[in-house]
C-alpha cells in the first residue's frame, strides 16, 4: 500500500455576533470552492479535521460556521483554537462578524427571531451579553468585518477580496469615505478627519456632486493645505503599512472622513485608494456617499 500524501489544510472559522451575516459568508465560501460546514459544535472541531485528514480526498480549504450559544461552546472553542495553532499542517484563520447594536435589533425583528441567548427575553439583553462573552474571540481574529452599513452582496464582495486566494496570504487596504453626521465607521484601523479642508458644499455648482466627479476632486486636491496633508500622509503610510504587515495584519482599513461624506473624504479615499493600490491589494468604498444633501 502506498503511502497517503499530506496536505496543508487551510480552515477559516466563521464567528461573531449572531444576526451579523454568518449565513450570506459561509454561502460566499461555498461559491470560492470551500469544503463547509455549518454549526459545527466546537468539541468537534479537532475530531473533524482528523477525519479530513485521513480523507482519501483532497480536501484543503474549509469553511466552518460556529455559533455562541453559551459559555460552554465558548470554552471549547477557545481549547480549539488553543489545538489548531500547534498543528503544523494547518492555516488557521478566524473571520469575526460584528454589527451595531442597533443594526442587530432591527434584524432580529425583521426577522421576527429570539435571540439565542435571551430566548424569552429582550433582543437586546442578548445581543450585549453575546457581545461581552465574544470579547476575547474577536481579539484573536484576523478578520474583522461590520456587516452594519454592509448589503449582502458588499458582504460577499468583501469575502472575496480577502479569501479567494488564501493559500497565497496577501495583505489588504481598504479605503473608505464616510460622514460624520452619518456616524464612525468602528471597522477602521485609521481614522483622519479631513473636514479642516476647504468644503466644496459651499460652491454651487459643486454643492450636488460627489468627489468622484473631476470638478470637485480637482476643487480640493488643488489647495496648500491638501497638498500638504497628501506629503505627510504619504510619509505615514510608507512607514506604518510594512509595520502591520510584519505584525501578521491581513487587512487595514483607512477611513477618511468629512460631514456628509460626499465631497472631501471621498476625493482623499479615492487618491490614496489608487496611489497605495500601486503596491498593495486595495478596495475603496464610499460608505455615505449615497446620502444626498438637500
Amino acid at each position: 500500500m502506498g503511502s497517503r500524501q499530506c496536505y496543508t489544510h487551510e480552515i477559516v472559522i466563521i464567528t461573531g455576533m449572531s444576526g451579523a451575516g454568518k449565513t450570506v459568508a459561509v454561502q460566499s465560501f461555498e461559491d470560492l470552492g470551500y469544503y463547509c460546514v455549518d454549526n459545527l459544535p466546537p468539541e468537534l472541531l479537532t475530531t473533524f479535521l482528523a477525519l479530513l485528514k485521513e480523507s482519501e480526498k483532497k480536501i484543503t480549504r474549509i469553511a466552518v460556521v460556529m455559533d455562541l450559544r453559551g459559555r460552554e461552546f465558548f470554552e471549547s472553542l477557545i481549547e480549539s483554537l488553543d489545538a489548531l495553532q500547534k498543528e503544523e499542517d494547518l492555516i488557521p484563520r478566524i473571520l469575526f462578524l460584528e454589527s451595531d447594536d442597533a443594526t442587530l435589533v432591527r434584524r432580529y425583528k425583521e426577522s421576527r427571531r429570539s435571540h439565542p441567548l435571551a430566548p424569552h427575553g429582550l433582543p437586546l439583553e442578548g445581543i450585549q451579553h453575546e457581545r461581552k462573552m465574544l470579547f476575547e474571540l474577536k481579539g484573536r481574529a484576523k478578520t474583522v468585518v461590520n456587516t452594519s452599513n454592509l448589503k449582502p452582496r458588499e458582504l460577499r464582495e468583501r469575502i472575496a477580496t480577502e479569501f479567494s486566494n488564501m493559500s497565497s496570504p496577501t495583505f489588504s487596504i481598504n479605503v473608505m469615505s464616510f460622514g460624520f453626521k452619518h456616524g464612525l465607521p468602528i471597522d477602521a484601523d485609521l481614522v483622519f478627519d479631513v473636514r479642516f479642508l476647504k468644503n466644496p458644499y459651499y460652491v454651487e455648482e459643486l454643492r450636488h456632486k460627489t468627489g468622484l466627479q473631476t470638478e470637485v476632486s480637482s476643487y480640493v486636491l488643488a489647495t496648500d493645505e491638501t497638498q500638504q496633508l497628501i506629503a505627510k500622509l504619504t510619509d505615514l503610510f510608507a512607514f506604518m503599512i510594512p509595520q502591520y504587515k510584519d505584525e501578521g495584519k491581513s487587512q487595514l482599513v483607512i477611513a477618511f472622513g468629512c460631514t456628509g461624506g460626499q465631497h472631501r473624504s471621498v476625493t482623499l479615499a479615492e487618491y490614496f485608494g489608487k496611489l497605495l493600490g500601486n503596491t498593495e491589494h486595495t478596495v475603496i468604498t464610499h460608505r455615505d456617499i449615497n446620502h444626498r444633501k438637500d
